[in-house]
């Protein structure tokens, strides 16, 4: 019986062909989507952010290294997780890569088993990462429905502001605040306020709203 395909993508950077080639095998063998790059230049320009994916690359490599994609990445960035490929002489320098977020490192000559535990894990990470995202661009899309004077009152509701401190802070009506706030909860797709707060909260990654 075959395995059930698995989602996401694992990229792999390496200008060693017959590394690349190996990888390929290995992990298209677990029913993995694999794409490969011989460069990290090559990889920077096709690489897709909104795939979920994680990345697999050789610490030293002609042209941009390892060291540097990662630095691009953080640059973007992007949660993209890494596992990278050392030599002996390269752990000291494969630590200070996951002092910066890298996953983990493996060392050449890599055991089959310990390379596909860590790119199911890393895939795990990516897809929590990447539903994390969406639910963010989400949450931003609907706040980016809001006027400028809306968004000034639902910042007010979420500081536990009441309608008529908001007006006085705005030095508008009260009924003004109350049309306000129903036009917010209409375009924010609110039933109520703690549908509100759930929202406004999750963009502004606050943890709770504060007390009046």
């Amino acid at each position: 019986m075959s395995l059930i395909p698995k989602k996401g993508t694992v990229y792999v950077v390496d200008d060693d062909e017959a590394v690349r080639d190996s990888l390929q095998w290995l992990l298209e063998g677990k029913d993995y989507r694999v794409k490969c790059f011989d460069s990290a230049e090559s990889f920077l320009s096709r690489f897709d952010p909104r795939e979920v994916a994680c990345l697999i690359t050789d610490i030293r490599m002609d042209g941009m290294s390892g060291l540097d994609l990662q630095d691009k990445l953080l640059d973007r960035k992007s949660p993209l997780p890494i596992v990278f490929i050392t030599g002996h002489g390269d752990v000291p320098m494969a630590v200070n890569t996951m002092k910066k977020g890298a996953m983990d490192f493996i060392e050449k000559p890599f055991k089959e088993e310990e390379l596909v535990g860590l790119v199911e894990r890393m895939l795990e990470q990516a897809r929590t990462a990447f539903s994390q995202h969406q639910e963010q661009a989400s949450r931003d899309a609907l706040l980016s429905r809001l006027t400028t004077r809306e968004a000034q009152v639902l910042e007010r509701i979420v500081a536990g502001r009441l309608n008529k401190q908001i007006a006085d802070d705005l030095g508008i009506s009260i009924k003004t605040v109350e049309a306000h706030r129903a036009n917010i909860m209409e375009k924010l797709n609110a039933n109520t306020v703690a549908d509100l707060l759930k929202i406004a909260l999750g963009a502004s990654h606050a943890s709770a709203p504060a007390k009046a």
